[in-house]
């Protein structure tokens, strides 16, 4: 999946109940023209989705919810899942068979009766998906051979058993945090369980806080005594990396290697076992490299405010100028959503850095706020396609030496900003057409 997918998969997700409930409770119509009766009942769309672990009421009760309700809903992960195993039940007959609709109908009645069970799989599905066995991809296995792979595990379990914790030295599979990257060099381990047993990975990844000079590290998540995993895990998950060739110091108390790193991306924290801050675009760049494609995704997630706005100011600090100094420019544009609406990027640092405006910018259909401030030397054609642009400012860029004529056909386009600008040739037709407000910025909305 290309992240840009990814990334509209994600900001779209708090329409997924909204939609799920429109394909499956609405009536529909086949090619012949006649209408076909839903493929779920309300009642049996509720139950389905409420059987997803990760789906969120948000303290809505779904059978005297308003429509406006309804909006707080976000539905889980595997709510398609658990209703295409519904409708399509395994069965020994055949369609078209004597008996075949009669064993449809009851394998439907003790699936509902069993969706308790369901949950529960699918709860150690999610807490133990790093050490399962074989085939993990959920949509390649049915209801019975998802049991299967959990059965042996526990959701009672808050910690490690001694046996589980030797074998995590080894091979970094520890309860609680999943292996979600084994690479030739490096091992990423990830923790988002936010209960004890999140809490008992934390603090045996980190060497359970008793210092470098033990072979294990300085990270508060990893004080067992401490609050501030909750604080830190509430925010968004912990990743630990841990490279797979232990050629220095083994921990004391974990075996795991003395060099560990944690990441938490929320906050901007990349710590080396010390807790001192590393340079990520460095070592993604350099000895991580093999990482940097994988975790891609997690800078992409915080590029912008809500899926519409994305302010820059700083070409070399934050979690934007990181993604800038890894990926490049050009896939910082090819990573935003095209739901993006306000676009502003200001070069505050002490450089000459120019950006080229790529022509992925006419994705953004929604876009209607530009503003690019010492960073362009070049306003090309293909601005014109944003037809939903009202304002647009190309301020202090002195190498720009002029913008499109088609500036002046953008239909909704109600103020132009040139300040600082001042080599600009600006067209003749949106000097006949604009209101001068005063070093160079114009008001084009015909007031």
């Amino acid at each position: 999946m290309k992240f840009t997918s990814l990334l509209r998969k994600i900001i779209v997700e708090q329409s997924k109940f909204e939609v799920l409930s429109n394909v499956y409770t609405m009536p529909t119509v086949d090619k012949e023209g006649k209408k076909q009766k839903p493929k779920l009942t309300k009642q049996e769309f509720y139950e389905l989705l409420q059987a997803d672990p990760t789906t969120k009421l948000n303290n809505v009760d779904l059978e005297s919810a308003t429509s406006e309700d309804l909006k707080k809903v976000k539905a889980g992960s595997y709510v398609a899942w658990i209703i295409k195993h519904y409708l399509n039940p395994t069965t020994e007959r055949e369609i078209g068979d004597a008996g075949y609709k009669e064993e449809v109908s009851q394998a439907k009645s003790t699936y509902i009766e069993d969706l308790s069970k369901i949950t529960n799989d699918l709860q150690k599905f999610i807490r133990f998906k790093g050490r399962i066995e074989g085939e993990k991809d959920l949509n390649k296995l049915t209801p019975s051979e998802l049991y299967d792979k959990v059965k042996d595990f526990s959701l009672e379990k808050t910690k490690a058993s001694a046996q589980e914790k030797q074998e995590a030295s080894k091979t970094y599979a520890h309860p609680g945090g999943d292996v979600v990257f084994r690479g030739n060099d490096w091992t990423v381990v990830k923790i988002t369980d936010k209960g004890q047993l999140g809490k008992d990975a934390a603090c045996f990844y980190g060497g359970y806080y008793l210092e470098p000079g033990k072979g294990e590290t300085r990270w508060c998540t990893s004080g067992p005594g401490l609050n501030w995993f909750e604080r830190y895990i509430n925010k968004g998950p912990l990743y630990v990396v841990i490279p797979n060739n232990v050629t220095g110091k083994i921990g004391e108390k974990t075996g795991l290697p003395a060099e560990r790193y944690q990441f938490h991306f929320p906050d901007n924290q990349f710590m080396d076992v010390h807790d001192h801050s590393i340079n990520l675009v460095e070592y993604l760049n350099g000895p991580m490299n093999e990482l940097k494609d994988f975790f891609k995704p997690e800078f992409a997630k915080g590029l912008t405010t809500g899926g519409q706005t994305l302010f820059i100011d700083n070409f070399s600090q934050g979690a934007i100028g990181k993604f800038i100094g890894l990926y490049g420019l050009e896939d910082l544009f090819d990573s935003l959503p095209e739901t993006l609406e306000q676009l502003q990027i200001i070069n505050k640092d002490n450089n000459n850095i120019i950006i080229s405006i790529p022509p992925s910018i006419t994705r953004f259909k929604d876009l209607n706020f530009i503003l690019f401030d010492n960073c362009v030397d070049n306003a090309p054609d293909y601005l014109c396609e944003l037809k939903k642009l009202r304002f647009l400012a190309l301020m202090n860029n002195p190498k720009l030496k002029k913008i499109p004529d088609c500036v002046n056909d953008l239909p909704e386009l109600m103020f132009l900003n040139l300040k600082g600008s001042t080599n600009v040739k600006i067209p003749q037709p949106i000097l006949d057409r604009a209101f001068d407000l005063g070093d160079n910025m114009y008001n084009l909305s015909g007031v």
